[in-house]
Order: C-alpha cells, then structure tokens, then sequence
C-alpha cells in the first residue's frame, strides 16, 4: 500500500495574535502599576518562555514504503495571507537564514530578560522592547511559532518522516517559509516537495493533491498547527482509511453541547454520545478524492475539511478514535499546555 498524507493548518483568523499578546497584555498590565512591578511580572514571563533551549532532533529515520503528501497549509480558508499575516522575507534572508531571522525575536526576550536581572534596563524600556517583539512575533504563523525551541510545524513533520508508510512529504505552504522545511531536510529520509497554497483550504489541499506520487493509494491530511499527534494514531487512521477509503481522527465530545439561535436562547440540547471533535490526519483514497474534487469544483461547493469532500460522493467516513493529547495550537493556553504535555513526555523517556 502506498499513502500520500497532506499536514495542513486551520483555524480562525485573528486566534494567532493571541499566542503572541499573552506578552503584551502581561506587560501592559504590570505596567500600568509601576516599572519595579513591570520588571517583576515580565521576568517571571521570561523564565517561563524566554529562553529557547536547542532543537529538538527527530528520531532515528526508518525506511519507507508509502508515499505521503504533506500539506503546511499557510495560504488556505483558515490560513489566508490575511488571517495570518505572513512577512515576506528580505533576499538576504530568503537563503536558508530565515528561519533564523524570525526565531531571533524570540530569542531576544531572553536577551531582555538577562538584562532585566542585571538591572541595566527600566521597566518602561524593557516594555517597548517586548512591544516591539510581540508585534514581530505576531505577523508569524502559528505553525511557526517556537515550541521548547522548534518551530511547531516540524513536530509532525519530524513524526510523518521517521513513519515506513511514508515516501514523500509534500508541503503546501507560502515560499517565505519553505526554508523552515528545507532546512530540516538533511534530518530525514524522505523525499521533500512543496506546492503554493490557494486562495481557501481546499484549494491548497488541491494544490498538494497535483504534485502527489500517481502510485499513492491514500492521501492524509494533516495539520501543522497540531505538533502533538503520535504515529500510533496516524497508523490506525491510515489503516481505516485503506479499509473503508475515508477516515478522520476524532474524540469523543466530553462537554455538554447546546444548539442556540441567532439571539443566543438554547434550542436545543444535543445528544453528546454521537458528537465527535474532529482532528487530522484525515485520510482519503487518492482516486476518491480526486473524483470528490471534481463534484466540488464542479458544483461550486465549499467545505469545512478535507473529508467533506468525500461526503459530498455520499461515500461514508470511517471515525477513528485518537487522543486527546492531539491538540490544536490556537490559543496562549495551547501553546503552554503543548510545552507541557512535551516536557512530561520527555522527563518520562528520560527515566525509561
């Protein structure tokens, strides 16, 4: 069996500032009060998220048998140039330093933060400084951002390439952050493509979907912005999508789930037993999508994700359970529950 998989990003515009104002809003907060109050409350941030300790490297690569289609969807529904705000990057930087160039901001609050103990800066000052950072910070993607050091785009990237189901990777995504991949790819042992995102998100995935292998047999899509999902997970959705042509990672709903109407009274309340929250990889036969494509963009129709496509064929979706721990990095709280949940999972290796 062959596969190709897409890593695709999604969510709202506007949710990827609010990784980056957790700084701001911290900082305006304490100083408002005072700059000796300012110093105290912004040093406590930096001990938390200041410093960036080395990359994390990839594990050992295995051989490969499928092909694998990955999609870093930075141009798509959810992930519009406006919705994310992506710089362009200068030519000086476009050679390989770029990843570099935009990991230094944060860096520099770690810099801030060393001058800040050595009190050789004024709360006012070390204020705009981290001003000015947060606004750099804030053009970024959210796949992009650093998480313990690594840009949380390569955490799936490193899980999918060290995957024997997986060939090729290719990733859809905006050219000023093609170094992001490119310089990970001495790391792994797959082949390496990218393709540029289209207007919505299913215009990226059709754009991945052209430059995929002709003898995959499934294409998984998966989103970068989720740096915490496991090749366990990925080998079960893989293995229901190859039995059924379609499957999508999901949880079980645990909140109470209310319907309302357009003035905020409850309608109804749903039955929570047969809600599912849907994550990715989404998985789909390669020739079912393609016929699906086709329906869409014939007909004009727009989808949520990837696997409506297919419910559009009227060819049923196979749920495979996955892990909760197969977060969405959105929000502030994301980003320090993925930090986290990683740090327990490697103090637990490292006790092994």
């Amino acid at each position: 069996m062959r596969v190709g998989v897409m890593r695709g990003g999604g969510g709202g515009g506007g949710s990827d500032e609010a990784v980056v104002d957790l700084l701001a809003d911290k900082v305006d907060a304490e100083c408002n009060e005072s700059d000796a109050e300012a110093g105290s409350g912004v040093a406590e941030l930096i001990g938390k998220h200041g410093v960036l300790p080395p990359l994390v490297p990839p594990p050992e690569e295995l051989p490969c048998h499928m092909d694998v289609l990955s999609l870093s969807m930075s141009s798509s529904a959810a992930f519009s140039n406006d919705n994310l705000r992506i710089p362009p990057l200068s030519k000086s930087a476009a050679g390989g330093g770029g990843l570099r160039l935009r990991l230094a901001a944060a860096a520099g609050i770690g810099n801030a933060g060393k001058a800040l103990a050595n009190n050789s800066v004024s709360g006012t000052r070390l204020r705009h400084h981290l001003l000015e950072l947060q606004h750099s910070l804030a053009n970024m993607p959210k796949q992009y951002l650093p998480l313990l050091g690594q840009p949380i785009a390569l955490y799936s990237f490193y899980t999918f390439s060290q995957m024997i189901e997986v060939k090729e990777i290719i990733v859809v995504c905006d050219p000023s952050y093609k170094d992001v991949f490119e310089d990970a790819k001495p790391k792994i042992q797959k082949e390496l493509k990218f393709t540029l995102p289209g207007k919505e998100r299913q215009d990226s995935v059709y754009s991945g979907l052209q430059a995929i292998d002709l003898t995959s047999e499934l294409v998984c899509i998966h989103d970068s912005a989720r740096p915490l999902v496991s090749s366990g997970d990925v080998e079960k959705v893989l293995k229901d999508g190859c039995l059924n042509g379609a499957a999508v990672l999901g949880v079980p709903v645990k909140t109470t789930i209310k319907e309302a109407n357009s003035e905020s009274y409850v309608v109804k309340t749903l039955d929570r037993r047969t809600l599912w929250e849907m994550q990715t990889p989404q998985v789909i036969k390669t020739q079912l999508l393609k016929e699906g494509f086709e329906l869409v963009n014939r007909e004009g129709l727009e989808v949520t994700d990837d696997v409506s496509i297919v419910e559009h064929l009227q060819h049923p979706v196979y749920i495979t359970e996955g892990s909760y721990t197969n977060i969405k990095v959105t929000t502030p709280d994301d980003l320090l529950l993925a930090e986290r949940m990683l740090s327990m999972s490697s103090g637990k290796s490292s006790s092994e």
